[in-house]
């Protein structure tokens, strides 16, 4: 129900516009500009909460791994397919994108904050800036990446500790984040109004421009997805771990369901688990523990959704990105798709980060909130697809599930 309420605001907010900006009626025009305060508050309310939920996640995911040696073979794996197929994923978003661009029009969004890139770094100073010599200076300046880096940091060292200090740090980061995730809820329940009152003022100047880019941008992110699925799962799926695509995709068929029909691939664990194991022969010890592992740090539907976006905002606020720029954005992206929050359309939320490596004004983050919906649905089919291709790859690598010489349909 939230998301339809989400669309409908931005429904309403995009007739009131478009009839505002068509008839040029006072009242309309005045109920438009007048809703622009309550975008305001939304989008002030997304950026108290961004900083602290991404810390609190990625320090419990990472933490929560223990001494990295102990994960052995396996983690190790798995950690480096999570991390080699992000960044075909984040590339193929941009690339679909900047494609799609040539048949979105030039449109002037309303001036913004931060709308010019910050100035260039070398790469040395940008290794250094990556390291905060004040961390909470960086969280107080909204210099989220260094944060992040320092937050990762901090959760690698809590995980050598003993386990009864180890569990004690990432209980409090888990029972914060819960909090912080509560408190999401919350600001998304009041999302209708503010999506209306950020949509509507910016429609009344721009018209239809805006709904046909809107839509270009929905399709330029299923394209990518598509060709992220069949040039990348799919085929390291078949040749790997010997699973034919028809086999597979039937195989997953029902944790895809559940993960598209809630837009939450943890939701769709249970099932995941059950169909990694019986349809596609996983072994267990594989199974339990990359399933669950892949929920919580592999999203790459996400991080495709998250490039595109970036390209797609930056171009309707008319921010240019420098090819060093383009470097920055897809670490940030990287880093963050790593650890999405379990909340509605949190891929949106946690754009902060890659948005501002390249100046681009977080108040657009409410269109994409607006459209959320669809692309939600889309990218959580492929985030659960990568998740169990994960587990049938690292189970054929260690040799501890079926032992087919020929890949099979």
């Amino acid at each position: 129900m939230l998301h339809f309420a989400i669309a409908l605001g931005l429904v309403l907010g995009l007739v009131v516009g478009l009839a505002a900006s068509a008839t040029g009626n006072d009242v309309l025009l005045a109920i438009a500009n007048g809703s622009a305060p309550f975008g305001a508050i939304f989008m002030n309310a997304i950026k108290m909460v961004v900083i602290p939920l991404i810390v609190t996640v990625i320090f419990s995911s990472i933490a929560r791994l223990g001494d990295p040696r102990k994960l052995g073979r396996i983690g190790g794996q798995a950690l480096a397919y999570y991390w080699l197929t992000l960044l075909p994923a984040i590339a193929i978003g941009m690339a679909t994108m900047m494609f799609g661009l040539q048949y979105v029009g030039e449109i002037t969004m309303p001036t913004a904050t931060a709308t010019t890139v910050p100035e260039l770094q070398g790469f040395v100073d940008f290794l250094i800036s990556l390291v905060p010599a004040n961390p909470f200076a960086a969280a107080s300046n909204g210099t989220i990446l260094p944060l992040i880096v320092f937050t990762a940091l901090l959760a690698a060292a809590t995980g050598t500790l003993a386990a009864e200090r180890r569990d004690r740090l990432v209980n409090i980061a888990d029972a914060t984040s819960e909090a912080l995730i509560k408190l999401v809820w919350w600001i998304l329940y009041l999302a209708p109004i503010g999506v209306f009152g950020l949509t509507a003022p910016v429609t009344a100047k721009l018209g239809w421009s805006l709904v046909i880019s809107l839509g270009i941008f929905i399709i330029c992110v299923f394209v990518g997805l598509v060709i992220f699925l069949s040039f990348v799962t799919l085929p390291l799926v078949y040749f790997v771990a010997g699973i034919g695509p028809i086999r597979y995709l039937k195989g997953t068929f029902g944790a895809v369901s559940v993960a598209v029909s809630t837009t939450s691939t943890a939701a769709a664990i249970p099932v995941s688990l059950e169909e990694t194991k019986k349809e596609l022969g996983v072994s267990k010890t594989i199974a339990d523990l990359l399933v669950p592992l892949g929920a919580s740090m592999h999203r790459p539907g996400s991080a495709l959704f998250q490039g595109a976006a970036v390209v797609f905002l930056a171009h309707l606020y008319g921010v240019t990105i420098p090819l060093a720029v383009i470097g920055a954005a897809m670490l940030a992206t990287f880093l963050v798709s790593l650890t999405v929050a379990p909340v509605p359309s949190s891929g949106v939320v946690t754009m902060a980060p890659a948005l501002d490596a390249v100046g681009v004004p977080v108040a657009g983050l409410a269109l994409m909130l607006g459209i959320d919906r669809i692309p939600d649905m889309m990218r959580s089919a492929i985030n659960v697809l990568s998740q169990i291709s994960t587990a049938a790859l690292v189970d054929r690598w260690t040799g501890n599930g079926q032992q087919a010489a020929e890949p099979r349909q």
